[in-house]
């Protein structure tokens, strides 16, 4: 009976109790965090919290299994077995507590600050995907296995891999130098070369994904995105000038059209949304059409998506204030004169 319990129960009792207070030892690190984290603006409290909750269970069972083993008179090379299957859990755990806690930083801080920098998929990814490298090529040195070997052998597979996914390593390097131009960037209002346009929601390892006006994602492969031409209306910022044209009849007075349009742009600022009220408004005659005098007043909108909403509201004003005004928006006509040849004379008389 007493080596039955030096044996069996004794090491279980150790392991669980050591297993229970590292539990328990986690709860009130996790109640400290959260009590620290109300007095501080980051919130890094629960960012760590959310980052090792699921790892650090594998840690109380690591420390258990651990403490078991110690006390146990188990035999030396099993023990050695399941030592390196600690380190080999205790490793990957770690590892993805770090990745996760490494990406969620990374965002939290990109997204409080100022930096011209996108939180896409394909940053977050890679900056995990580092983390995850190094976390696997520590737990081969754990076990003994030689890294050398192993480095070589991926280099001749991997020239065998990227000849075989050409197509999905184009894609991979034209977002990475889509990131680093920052030609195009998570938030910024594109219109492609086919005509669609719409904001960058997200850029991916392998595709670029563009939400549109009616709420239709379009997704278009990196590679297509880097070598097509596209007018991106978020740089070198988002504030931009509107353009819009009026047309007026030929009898209209030029100088009465401008004084009425600045007067409803004056009316309008701070009444439609998106439009800037710390820029002065500008008129222009433009051109003489065949049937109108073209103006073109030119105002500053906060965004490019505001367009639609900026010129419908000052249409209807404009449109309101020339019917008072008795000013004409005249419709294409065009006079056609018709002209009638006389018949030759005597060409009706016999000789």
């Amino acid at each position: 009976m007493d080596i039955t319990i030096q044996k069996v129960i004794l090491p279980v009792f150790v392991s669980v109790a050591a297993a229970s207070a590292t539990f328990i030892a986690r709860g009130i690190a996790f109640g400290l965090l959260r009590k620290w984290d109300k007095r501080v603006v980051t919130r890094i409290g629960e960012i760590i919290i959310k980052s090792v909750r699921v790892p650090s269970l594998y840690w109380c069972i690591a420390v258990g299994l651990y403490m078991g083993i110690v006390v146990s008179e188990m035999a030396e090379k099993y023990a050695d077995y399941l030592d390196k299957a600690i380190h080999v859990v205790v490793i990957l755990s770690f590892t993805a507590a770090v990745a996760n806690l490494g990406g969620r930083i990374f965002r939290n801080y990109i997204q409080r600050s100022d930096l011209p920098l996108p939180t896409t998929g394909l940053a977050y990814g890679m900056l995990k995907g580092t983390i995850y490298v190094i976390g696997i090529l520590i737990m081969l040195g754990v076990l003994g296995i030689s890294v050398a070997p192993l480095i070589t052998a991926m280099g001749v597979g991997g020239l065998a891999v990227a000849l075989a996914l050409q197509d999905t390593l184009a894609n991979l390097f034209a977002g990475i130098h889509i990131l680093v131009e920052k030609s195009i960037r998570v938030g910024d209002y594109i219109r492609l070369e086919s005509g669609q346009e719409g904001m960058v929601e997200d850029i991916t390892w392998r595709t670029t994904r563009i939400k549109m006006m009616p709420n239709n994602m379009v997704v278009i492969p990196n590679k297509n995105l880097s070598q097509s031409v596209v007018v991106n209306y978020s740089l070198p910022g988002k504030m931009m000038t509107l353009i819009m044209p009026v047309g007026v009849g030929y009898e209209s007075d030029p100088e009465t059209v401008e004084k009425i349009l600045l007067e409803e742009m004056e009316k309008a600022k701070g009444d439609i949304t998106g439009l800037l009220t710390d820029s002065e408004p500008l008129v222009r005659l433009v051109g003489f059409g065949e049937s109108s005098l073209n103006f073109t007043l030119s105002c500053r909108i906060q965004d490019y998506p505001y367009q639609q909403t900026v010129q419908h509201e000052l249409r209807k004003r404009i449109l309101r204030r020339f019917r008072e005004e008795g000013i004409e928006i005249p419709f294409p006509q065009r006079t056609v004169y018709i002209r009638t040849e006389k018949p030759e004379s005597g060409s009706g008389k016999s000789s």
